[in-house]
């Protein structure tokens, strides 16, 4: 299976990149947010990165347009316990990008 093309919407802006499958982009994208997290070392930077981290994501695909809502944590208290930024994803209702354009 080929990489496909998708746009990462976050509200105020638009990524074109590309992947396999809508939710393995968004975690790598915000795997991507939560490693600047990690290693910025100014504690006012990271407070403005830690606000600014998207808390919606919708990933575009062809035919597809799927969303899910980030909830980020500064420590982890559920699944990864002690870890620093951790985030969870949960499916929003899908979207089909023809009903959207028409």
């Amino acid at each position: 299976m080929g990489k496909r093309k998708f746009t990462i919407d976050l509200g105020s802006e638009k990524i074109e990149v590309e992947g396999h499958l809508h939710k393995n982009v968004a975690i790598k994208y915000l795997m991507k947010r939560r490693r600047s997290l990690l290693m910025t070392r100014d504690k006012e930077k990271v407070e403005k990165l830690f606000q600014d981290a998207p808390k919606t994501i919708s990933i575009v695909g062809g035919h597809l347009i799927k969303s899910y809502k980030v909830n980020w944590e500064r420590e982890g208290t559920t699944e990864f316990e002690g870890s620093r930024f951790v985030f969870t994803l949960t499916d929003l209702p899908d979207k089909s990008v023809h009903a959207i354009t028409n």
